[in-house]
């Protein structure tokens, strides 16, 4: 459906043009600027979100300085900008005609007014004129084609249509391509002889196509000179670009109209020998749903501070969001980035205050703690334990054969060895008890492990056997042991708390007034770091005995103490300083870092769902804790009075009424927008990562991401295609995706081909 102009005397629409056009804001009072230069008196009374969802101005009322061109298929607005340019006085050459956009009338002053404030800034802007005028003079190119453009559209020539109609094809390849996740080379060139197999999908696709009937690849194909590539690689990279941007797009243009939203970043993932952070955006849709989208991947960087500047700019500038609207960060990575991450996350907070740093709903507060802690041995057990998991989940009789071991080490408590078989057919590293699991479990594990290994019957081939012998190996080592006692003791002061985070809004709500008992008991065992150290270590070699595990120290500790004959240290010892104390002060200070004061406030305002305010029976501070979101309200003068109604009316409700559990039920209640502050506090709320998605239908960007990676092998990702794949259920246009690919990269009237990439066109 055509977007038309709103201005009066302005007869554009945008299927007339590709000119941009821009919706009216939900600030009021910069929509009320936006309607008194109008001059339109039937817009006087409408609210500002009426005007933004049915009224738009186009890109010829904006001054050029107000109009951001972030990339060649998106335009967007500054934040400051306001319309100035309009056509006043056209309607009155013909007075019969009756027009629809009527232009209020003004008074003498007010035209005396207006004239002399655009004289002021004529007078201001002809200095910056000249210079456009003599840049334009010496490059005379910059003028044409432009947006800026006045003037009829020509009508397209045959060959300038053909032309569009065979791009559209090849968009319509690649977008199956990377909805149906087929890599566009197929095979490695190097590796298949010639004539084999045919190399490359999507000129296979092409060939069916052509063979299939399609007069306008057929005639383009009939017409090119032998071995001239249809698509060139480079051709493909370009259109690919433009797809992942087109498809983007339609995501961020939602996020944009909901205003507020958070960053969310999962782990590091390979691309074609490349690391990357995939991004996922959290936003409140207009039909008040919880949404988890994935927008694409970003260059991982080694240095911290580079990463930082990089993550900012294509967030802002390359993507075009309005960070100072971002109200959440949260960083999922495994051991080693965390570090890095965190100073992303201090870099964003030191420009965007209100982008709360958070622990993400979607990962277990214990692991993320854990991989967390700057130990390197931490690290490497981490890795061991997700190999492990792995290597079970390889095939059905592997777990078939722990499932076997765990039988006859519980024959004599069939409820837990029942419990475990269970645990171990799930991906059980990311539970809040991963660790207790793992320590119950290692027994099994091992005899697994080793009875693979050993099988003299041969049942599993040498790749399975020679991985459980370097596996067995690694679990089977004294300091695998201690690590993984250590960090059960330690995180399991952090296991209830983390299992509520990640329960009900009641859970999280009350969770949050729980952690000064958590870092008490934390900072009691630092204080007593030896006592405690003395029963891990005791736990950690009686676990060792019962393997028959030699208790030693890592050799180059070892190697080290046989040059320093002076040494004294022991097993304990040595233990306690480089294990017990570093994780003990890391959990104590990382959780200050993810539970600032902010966020702290931030979830005490989580007393306005229903059901809180029904367990606190209705004694509640929320305008207190919700002062840092005073801005964002739309009438933060009304908020005592209107959370006085909000209150009132649960209170008071029928005996049949229940009240709301969670922001999901509250956002969705029928005269929700009758509490205006209320419902924006809820939705900025609903955003922080930290909250979980109450509706799992919304949560499909992180689970398609989780899919692609796990069906794609690494060197045949690609981060255009991944997210056509992740997200093959946003609507694309194909047309804009055609008209700027000749924008970009071609002329209107002729096609480039590369002559340097051949095929046998026979």
């Amino acid at each position: 459906m055509p977007n038309f102009c709103a201005a009066p005397n302005c007869t554009r629409k945008s299927t007339q043009s590709d000119l941009a056009f821009f919706r009216f804001p939900r600030d009021p009072a910069r929509c009320q600027k936006w309607v008194e230069n109008c001059r339109r008196a039937d817009l006087e009374d409408k609210t500002p979100d009426q005007l933004n969802k049915h009224y738009r101005l186009c890109a010829k009322h904006f001054e050029t300085s107000m109009i951001c061109r972030t990339s060649p298929y998106r335009t967007v607005l500054r934040d400051n900008a306001i319309p100035t340019i309009f056509d006043l006085t056209s309607h009155l050459n013909n007075p019969h005609s009756r027009h629809r956009k009527r232009i209020k009338e003004l008074s003498e002053d007010e035209i005396r007014t207006l004239k002399q404030k655009k004289i002021d800034e004529t007078s201001e802007q002809e200095p910056k004129h000249k210079e456009i005028n003599n840049s334009n003079a010496q490059n005379p190119s910059a003028e044409e084609g432009g947006e800026e453009q006045d003037g009829d559209i020509l009508p397209l020539t045959l060959e300038e249509k053909e032309n569009k109609e065979y791009l559209k094809s090849l968009f319509e390849i690649l977008i199956l391509m990377g909805k149906q996740n087929i890599p566009l080379d197929g095979h490695e060139a190097d590796e298949i002889p010639e004539g084999l197999f045919t190399p490359d999908n999507f000129q296979a696709l092409l060939e069916c196509r052509i063979n299939s009937g399609e007069e306008v690849l057929r005639k383009r194909f009939e017409t090119t000179a032998v071995n001239t590539l249809f698509c060139s690689k480079t051709q493909q990279k370009q259109m690919l670009e433009i797809c992942e941007s087109c498809i983007r797009e339609e995501t961020l243009r939602e996020v944009r109209d909901s205003h507020f939203f958070s960053i969310v970043t999962d782990d590091v993932v390979d691309i074609a020998g490349e690391e990357h952070l995939p991004v996922l955006v959290r936003f409140v849709d207009e039909a008040h749903n919880l949404r988890e989208e994935f927008v694409g991947f970003l260059p991982y960087e080694a240095d911290a501070e580079i990463l930082a500047v990089k993550f900012h700019t294509t967030i802002t500038e390359k993507w075009g969001l309005n960070m100072e609207y971002c109200r959440g960060q949260a960083y999922i990575v495994s051991s080693g980035f965390s570090s890095k991450m965190k100073v992303v996350a201090s870099r964003l907070l030191e420009k965007y205050p209100q982008a709360i740093y958070t622990l993400c709903s979607s990962c277990a507060l214990n692991m993320w703690l854990a991989k967390s802690v700057p130990v390197i041995g931490v690290s490497v057990v981490l890795g061991t334990i997700e190999e492990v998991c792995s290597f079970f989940h390889r095939s059905p009789q592997l777990l078939l054969e722990l499932d076997n071991v765990i039988s006859v080490l519980f024959q004599n408590n069939d409820e837990r060895g029942k419990e475990l078989k269970e645990i171990c057919h799930s991906q059980w590293t990311g539970r809040h008890d991963a660790f207790e699991i793992l320590v119950d479990l290692l027994q099994a594990l091992v005899l697994c492990l080793d009875g693979i290994n050993s099988d003299t019957n041969v049942r599993w081939n040498n790749c399975i056997a020679g991985r459980a012998f370097v596996l067995c190996s690694a679990v089977t080592d004294f300091d695998f042991i201690v690590t993984i006692v250590v960090l059960k003791n330690v995180l399991s002061f952090t296991r209830a708390f983390g299992k509520n985070l990640q329960g009900q809004t009641s859970d999280v709500f009350f969770a949050a007034s729980s952690l000064t008992a958590v870092l008490h008991s934390l900072n009691e065992v630092m204080e007593n770091i030896e006592v405690y150290h003395e029963f891990w270590f005791e736990e950690a070699t009686n676990l060792a005995a019962k393997l028959d595990i030699q208790m030693k120290l890592p050799g180059k500790f070892r190697r080290a103490q046989h040059s320093n004959l002076e040494s004294q240290l022991t097993s304990e010892s040595y233990y306690k300083e480089t294990l017990s104390v570093p994780t003990v002060e890391h959990i104590i200070q990382e959780l200050k870092d993810i539970f600032s004061e902010q966020h702290l406030k931030a979830l005490k305002c989580l007393s306005l769902v229903p059901s809180v305010m029904g367990q606190l029976k209705f004694n509640t501070s929320e305008e207190h804790h919700a002062d840092m979101y005073r801005s964002d309200l739309p009438n933060p003068d009304t908020l005592s009075a209107e959370l006085h109604c909000w209150r009132i009316k649960w209170k008071h409700r029928g005996k049949d009424i229940e009240l709301p559990s969670t922001i999901y039920e509250a956002l969705h209640l029928p005269d929700i927008k009758f509490f205006p502050n209320v419902y924006a506090l809820l939705k900025v709320l609903c955003i922080l990562p930290v909250m979980k998605v109450e509706n799992e239908r919304y949560e499909n960007g992180r689970k398609r991401l989780k899919a692609y990676l796990r069906n794609t092998l690494t060197d045949q990702r690609s981060s255009n295609l991944a997210l056509l794949n992740i997200n093959f259920d946003i609507k694309h246009d194909l047309d804009l995706m055609v008209d700027t690919y000749i924008k970009l990269y071609t002329s209107k009237s002729e096609l480039p081909t590369d002559n340097s990439e051949t095929i046998e066109n026979t």
